[in-house]
């Protein structure tokens, strides 16, 4: 085990993120003495001066360093955009990318490609815009990899959940007409919103046609993400009350996969999906997928992407896998993620290469801690097929208004190019109970002058 020291710096877990894409906790340990490395021995104050030490230490320890260099943030493509628009020239905020952040050129040509292609398809946030997001708390079952909001419950327990809901969603609608914001997007994500019935479905779309300005909705998705949870009638309300984007979200189409990451359906429960969506007729079709779970192979990956495409997605996010701490991956296998690093370097590259064979262009991009090869979550779409949503929370230069439980506000100020969180509680029994405080969070939050 390496015996790492990092000299004359209190916030050592700035420097972490960045160790741990190199090794795996299990490779070292900070120590104060006897170390066998020496980190920042001249003792800078500069983290990032620090995290390229730690780079090219680590890289030459290693053998190799990982595409996006110094960078852990989730957000790279904003970064990109900002420092074009500070630069004034592609060239010179590549320079910066390369020499102060150490990204590959790789990494540096696809982030600077995605920019320019948000910015050419959609264009920058309206003024006084939003994107809103509606949480729906529920699953069927909890997937292995799964650290998100997910609760399996029981119908009554869902009815009570939606009477606070129905209540933010009115008090919201009133109030973002009183702040002068209106709704460019909606998502109604979670968990799984299609884990209600269509009866509910239609009840919490029509209060929220009800409570905001539809006038300017470019866009509203809803995750149908898992097939056990859709059918026709669903699907038909859906398109019937407005939705005109759904995400069913695969994963993988291997049966064994599905098996072993705890998913209640076949593949043959995917291809029906798919096809009642055609036969109802939305606008656009995203599905999702992951690169490296467990016993999955690059060739499995491919199989389970042309498949999808073959399907009719029109918008493909291939996710590379993060092991987080709320998992049941992380309790089964801690380290899984590092052992599955050049698997899915294997998994990532093919797919990118698959699908811009296919017509699709990168055109959003994130990062999460833990992931699998140090690589990113990428979203491809057929050009007119991007999403709104997608685009401008990664971006940060737009409010989001979250609602439900677990959802996370954002009120953006633009004159000074920043944002504030406000975030709703996490447990939905909570939300329930403390319903009026969340709004009274909101009415703090967005109320306040710019």
């Amino acid at each position: 085990m390496l015996r790492l020291k990092i000299e004359s710096f209190e916030k050592k877990d700035l420097l972490l993120e960045l160790i741990n894409e190199f090794l795996s906790p299990g490779e070292y340990e900070l120590v104060e003495d006897k170390e066998d490395l020496i980190i920042n021995a001249k003792g800078s104050r500069d983290v990032d001066e620090i995290k390229r030490e730690i780079f090219k230490v680590l890289g030459k320890l290693k053998g190799e360093t990982p595409g996006w260099g110094i960078l852990t943030g989730v957000r790279p493509v904003k970064l990109a955009g900002e420092l074009l628009r500070q630069e004034g020239s592609r060239e010179k905020a590549a320079e910066i990318l390369r020499d102060k952040y150490l990204l590959s050129e790789e990494k540096i040509d696809l982030i600077q490609d995605i920019y320019h292609r948000q910015i050419a398809s959609l264009g920058y946030p309206p003024e006084n815009s939003a994107g809103v997001y509606i949480g729906i708390p529920f699953c069927p079952t909890r997937c292995l990899y799964c650290s998100f909001a997910s609760n399996q419950v029981g119908e009554k327990e869902i009815a009570r959940y939606l009477q606070a809901l129905k209540k933010e969603i009115l008090w919201t609608g009133r109030k973002m007409d009183e702040w002068g914001i209106h709704t460019e997007s909606l998502y109604m994500g979670g968990g799984t919103p299609t884990t209600l019935s269509a009866e509910q479905l239609g009840e919490i779309i029509t209060s929220i046609k009800e409570s905001f300005d539809m006038s300017w909705v470019k866009e509203f998705t809803v995750e149908a993400g898992r097939p056990d949870t859709i059918d026709l009638e669903k699907l038909r309300t859906l398109k019937d009350l407005g939705v005109d984007r759904i995400s069913i979200n695969p994963q993988s189409m291997k049966d064994r996969t599905l098996e072993l990451i705890g998913r209640n359906h076949s593949p043959r429960d995917i291809e029906r999906a798919f096809g009642e969506a055609l036969e109802v007729g939305f606008n656009s079709i995203n599905a999702d997928l992951i690169a490296g779970l467990p016993e999955e192979e690059p060739e499995d990956l491919m199989n389970s992407l042309i498949r999808v495409r073959e399907l009719g997605a029109d918008n493909i996010t291939i996710h590379s896998l993060a092991v987080k701490r709320a998992s049941k991956l992380k309790e089964v296998d801690p380290d899984y993620h590092y052992k599955q690093g050049e698997t899915v370097k294997e998994m990532i590259r093919g797919a990118g290469e698959y699908l811009d064979g296919e017509g699709f262009r990168p055109y959003y991009l994130y990062r999460q801690k833990h992931m699998a090869g140090a690589a990113e979550n990428t979203g491809y779409a057929i050009p007119g097929k991007e999403s709104i949503y997608n685009v401008r929370i990664m971006d940060e230069h737009q409010h989001i208004i979250a609602l439900g439980a677990g959802g996370v506000s954002k009120v953006y100020y633009t004159k000074e190019n920043r944002l504030e969180r406000v975030a709703n509680v996490t447990n939905y029994e909570q939300y329930i109970d403390r319903i009026d405080e969340m709004l009274e969070r909101k009415e703090k939050g967005f109320s306040q002058e710019d």
